[in-house]
């Protein structure tokens, strides 16, 4: 298997999961926190957005698709304490930007050569391009682990 195949294997199975952990879902349910401490699905779901768009973007300039106007401002670190709905993006909407961006992320990906996935990525905790690529899925399982609990509080089944 190639490097390109393995990267795309663990983004797939990321998404498999999380959209599985918030397919059922509601908007209300979205807005839940796991614990006082955490933050809410919703805001971890665009935070996952934003960073997938930032990460991609600051490496391969002009790659990513654009972000709709105002979206990225709805999920920076001090919206993350609002409880307000409509601060923030309706679930079809967040699932819509999602989908955009993964997109994005993919074609990167299928555009690369070996040479460029070794190529220095400048991020201490991703030293490669290729690394940075296969720490988007991982990035959204360690945020998956915490959609469980609100999926458990409300007695929706097993999913994975």
């Amino acid at each position: 298997m190639d490097a390109i195949t393995a990267i795309k294997g663990s983004l797939d199975m990321a998404e498999m999961v999380g959209l599985a952990y918030v397919g059922d879902l509601s908007d209300a349910e979205l807005m839940e926190r796991p614990h006082p401490d955490c933050n809410h699905v919703n805001w971890q779901l665009g935070h996952l957005i934003c960073s997938e768009h930032s990460m991609l973007s600051g490496l391969f300039p002009s790659a990513m698709p654009a972000l709709p106007e105002g979206f990225a401002a709805k999920y920076r670190k001090e919206s993350a304490k609002s409880d307000d709905p409509a601060d923030f993006a309706s679930k079809h909407e967040l699932l819509e930007v999602y989908r955009a961006q993964r997109d994005g992320t993919l074609a990167v990906l299928a555009a690369c050569s070996a040479e460029e996935l070794d190529a220095p990525s400048g991020v201490d905790y991703a030293p490669t391009r290729g690394a940075l690529l296969q720490m988007q899925g991982a990035h959204w399982l360690m945020h998956c682990g915490q959609w469980v609990v609100v999926r458990r509080q409300h007695d929706k089944p097993v999913v994975i």
